[in-house]
């Protein structure tokens, strides 16, 4: 079986970028979910937690395409692994710095102290979520950071020496059997450890399988709509009935995004309101400063707390205000950082 991209399939799909607009919206809404308590959105921020799903869902899709289709071109390694770096880290050592170098304000004690316990370096080899760590509240969205580079260190050369198709649809399906198992199975070298790889892997493992699927099964534009839509529904009502409180929630919402991310994939293009409001306007803006939102909004939050303490005397309209504050004040800083770093940056992309 030839592995090779559909025809009908652009090589860029703008509505994603909504879709990480509106993942990144609700994951801050989450965080801020107790600020929400007694207003209609309450509710729903609580489920703000699964916008990471929908990140993993996302990241596996559109990096496995591009390992599918780069995988018999020369440099495969060193294109992959710069252009990662070039994405990933610059934000990524940039809050490492802000944090560790403003330690009294971010962690408590001060630098040097600071350098000595925290375990700085779990955090340049991207494995704090490894071991029976507490990660500092403005490094925490670090860990889903982390699954992915450990997920993609080791899927790059999968995807590369595999030829078969069936040999790398065997190595997703293990993930997606597995991580719903051992969160069931809880074990004892795993408790404490809620952000560990091995119980996160079904969003990543999923839109890999979807891409595999992308390149090597001769299905039509419509089928694959139909298998979007199809899973969509069965994805959310299993999440809200069955899998609801149990292993398979994960898994569940998982199949629910890949359903959503699916269907606007064979949409794309569609003029309609969905689709239009996802390809430009504020969640299109959200999705391009999506990274930078995510790794800093946590520390934006602690470094503004000082007007959380002046709005705490006023109920709901004070949590309203802290809410909006934050949203303001974390996406001033994403878009700062957007402009003025990772966008120079991502420029050497062409490079490689």
């Amino acid at each position: 079986m030839s592995i090779q991209r559909p025809t009908w399939l652009p090589s860029y799909l703008p509505e994603l970028q909504g879709l990480r607009g509106l993942a990144i919206l609700w994951v801050v809404l989450y965080h801020c979910h107790w600020r929400l308590e007694g207003t209609w959105i309450y509710y729903a921020s609580l489920w703000g937690w699964s916008g990471v799903i929908f990140f993993f869902v996302l990241s596996g899709f559109l990096i496995t395409s591009n390992l599918l289709a780069t995988r018999d071109k020369p440099h495969y390694f060193h294109n992959f692994h710069a252009r990662r770096a070039l994405r990933t880290w610059p934000i990524y050592l940039l809050l490492l710095a802000v944090v560790y170098l403003n330690a009294p304000w971010f962690i408590g004690p001060s630098v040097m102290t600071a350098v000595k316990t925290a375990p700085w370096l779990a955090y340049l080899f991207c494995v704090q979520n490894l071991f029976h760590l507490t990660l500092p509240p403005a490094l925490g969205p670090t860990w889903a950071l982390a699954i992915e580079e450990q997920y993609y260190f080791l899927w790059a050369p999968i995807v590369r020496f595999l030829r078969r198709p069936w040999m790398l649809a065997s190595v997703l399906a293990c993930a997606l059997m597995g991580s719903p198992l051992l969160r069931h199975l809880n074990l004892v070298w795993m408790r404490g450890m809620p952000t560990h790889t091995l119980i996160h892997l079904d969003g990543i493992a999923l839109g890999s399988l979807l891409a595999l699927g992308f390149y090597t099964l001769k299905l039509s534009r419509r089928t694959w709509l139909w298998i979007g839509l199809s899973a969509f529904v069965v994805g959310i009502a299993a999440a809200a009935t069955v899998a609801g409180g149990t292993s398979l929630l994960d898994s569940a919402l998982a199949i629910g995004y890949c359903g959503v991310m699916l269907t606007l994939i064979t949409t794309t293009g569609a003029r309609n309101p969905v689709n239009a409001m996802l390809r430009r306007g504020p969640l299109a803006f959200y999705g391009r400063i999506s990274y930078g939102l995510y790794m800093t909004h946590i520390s934006t939050f602690i470094f503004f707390g000082w007007f959380d303490l002046r709005m705490d005397h006023y109920g709901v309209a004070g949590n309203l205000a802290v809410v909006g504050f934050r949203l303001v004040a974390s996406t001033a800083i994403a878009t700062a950082l957007w402009y003025g770093f990772e966008s120079q940056i991502l420029k050497l992309k062409r490079h490689f």
